[in-house]
């Protein structure tokens, strides 16, 4: 057996928590770029520019990339044969969320209560999704998930006999109903199949892939790709001002599922698309 002592989680959590608020993985400064080269709509494009050049300036500074550091979101594969020393993970990944959002000076947006609305002070409790693997490594993502996204979230039972075409508009209504609301380009995460919980977790694990991520399947990745079309379609374009890219990428994972039922869930990204990973 492997042992992990608690200080190593909770300084991973933090340097990941640290980076993920301030510097943007590559694959969404790529897509951003891209979108502004290819923009022919002088707004949209110079929205696009304002954009890239404020990720720029948070890496240079080393200040976030938006007010919004958002609630913190941990996913953990934790190998069979690790241990880990003198703490539960849950205590030390929060300990590590607590380190990250005082050391960073990061805004506190964690509310004890849903109705009370006492402020927790540190952004605690995080939200933890851990799966247990086999091997001697863990895994851990972290992703800060702002609000203005998160509000925008669906979910939709659907009948079993429900076409493609249903589910499509469902999507793409889903992001022309959310508007300029979680600040777009967005970043599209859908979830088919198992039960209401496992399909709204499945879409927010699909905001995780590397915008450039094709299916592995070609059924499924065709259909990511009729799904980013219709949406891009809708005009709504870079912060609502209309223009070429609502979407800068539109990911889909499935489970199986019950046969009297049809769970589709929708989970959106602003253009930040916020998650870094590491390795244990």
């Amino acid at each position: 057996m492997r042992e992990i002592s608690k200080e190593v989680v909770i300084d991973t959590v933090c340097q990941l928590f640290l980076s993920a608020n301030v510097n943007l993985p590559n694959d969404v400064r790529e897509a951003l770029v891209k979108a502004r080269d290819q923009e022919i709509d002088a707004n949209a494009r110079k929205m696009l520019s304002i954009i890239v050049e404020n990720y720029k300036l948070a890496e240079k500074k080393q200040t976030p990339i938006c007010q919004d550091t958002g609630m913190a979101v941990v996913f953990v594969e934790w190998g069979s044969e690790v241990v880990l020393q003198n703490s539960s993970l849950e205590e030390a990944i929060n300990e590590g969320v607590k380190k990250a959002y005082e050391t960073g000076y990061f805004r506190k947006s964690v509310v004890k209560d849903p109705l009370k609305r006492e402020n927790t002070g540190d952004n605690t409790p995080a939200v933890i999704h851990t799966k247990i693997v086999g091997g001697d490594r863990v895994k851990i993502t972290v992703a800060p998930k702002g609000f203005g996204s998160e509000n925008m979230s669906s979910l939709k039972m659907f009948n079993p006999t429900a076409s493609w075409d249903e589910i499509e508009e469902f999507v793409v209504n889903v992001v022309k109903n959310a508007g300029a609301k979680p600040c777009p380009p967005v970043v599209v995460g859908v979830g088919i199949g198992g039960t209401t919980e496992k399909a709204t977790l499945l879409a927010k694990e699909a905001l995780l892939s590397d915008l450039s991520f094709v299916n592995p399947d070609p059924f499924w990745a065709t259909k990511e790709s009729s799904l980013l079309k219709a949406i891009n379609k809708t005009g709504i374009g870079p912060q609502g001002i209309g223009g070429l890219t609502t979407a800068l990428s539109c990911h889909i994972r499935t489970f199986p599922t019950h046969i009297a039922g049809m769970p589709v869930a929708v989970n959106l990204n602003c253009h930040a698309s916020r998650h870094k990973e590491a390795y244990l």
